[in-house]
């Protein structure tokens, strides 16, 4: 008789009267089932929130692994995004005025006036205000003449090798305006020029506030 034809004719009402074979297999069965059952609330159910976590740290890794991977492989696109930006940035601090070169450059913005046939009411320069790695040199300026003067004089201040922007600007007629036509106006605009602040500038720039703050 073979092990099914004997697990056939058992009497499940008496497992005494099992072969002894069959009653130890039956009872190992019962504790690797038993066994495997405390594993998995004891050890499993303990391990569970480490494994999620371990399996998120996996996931952060590997998105991190990533990120580091792509910047890897543009890293020569970024050098040269970089160099291109120094460059550039160079470029426009060389259209800055050092402070040297700040009192050349007013003459610059009034000469170019005269050159334009205005006639100079006003050419006040105002005390500069620091920006950061440069100050702003604004300056009021009141110009007499006619829309093409201005317009002339306006370009010539363009192509000055040095950045000067011009604000509140207001043209007027002279007098009552009735009698003045387009060829007598009156010109007030606010020119601002830029001198950039060299290493040596920065610490005699800082003013002491009040309560010993700098």
């Amino acid at each position: 008789m073979n092990f099914l034809d004997q697990l056939k004719s058992l009497d499940p009402r008496d497992p005494g009267r099992w072969p002894w074979p069959i009653r130890g297999f039956f009872v190992l069965l019962i504790f690797v089932v038993c066994s495997g059952m405390a594993w998995y609330l004891i050890v499993w159910s303990d391990d569970r929130p480490q494994l999620a976590k371990a399996e998120a740290d996996e996931q952060d890794l590997r998105s991190q692994f990533e990120n580091k991977q792509q910047r890897a492989a543009n890293l020569d696109a970024y050098k040269a995004q970089i160099g291109e930006m120094e460059r550039t940035f160079g470029a426009m601090l060389r259209q800055l005025p050092g402070k040297t070169e700040v009192p050349n450059l007013l003459v610059d913005i009034s000469q170019t006036g005269l050159a334009a046939g205005l006639q100079e009411k006003l050419f006040q320069p105002s005390p500069e205000i620091t920006k950061g790695f440069y100050a702003e040199l604004p300056i009021k300026i009141r110009l007499v003449g006619s829309y093409h003067q201005f317009g002339s004089f306006v370009s010539g201040i363009a192509a000055l090798p040095r950045i000067v922007t011009l604000h509140d600007i207001e043209i007027k007629p002279v007098g009552n305006g009735r009698d003045s036509g387009y060829d007598n106006l009156t010109m007030d605009i606010t020119a601002k020029t830029y001198r950039y602040i060299e290493d040596g500038d920065a610490g005699k720039g800082e003013k002491k506030k009040p309560g010993g703050a700098t």
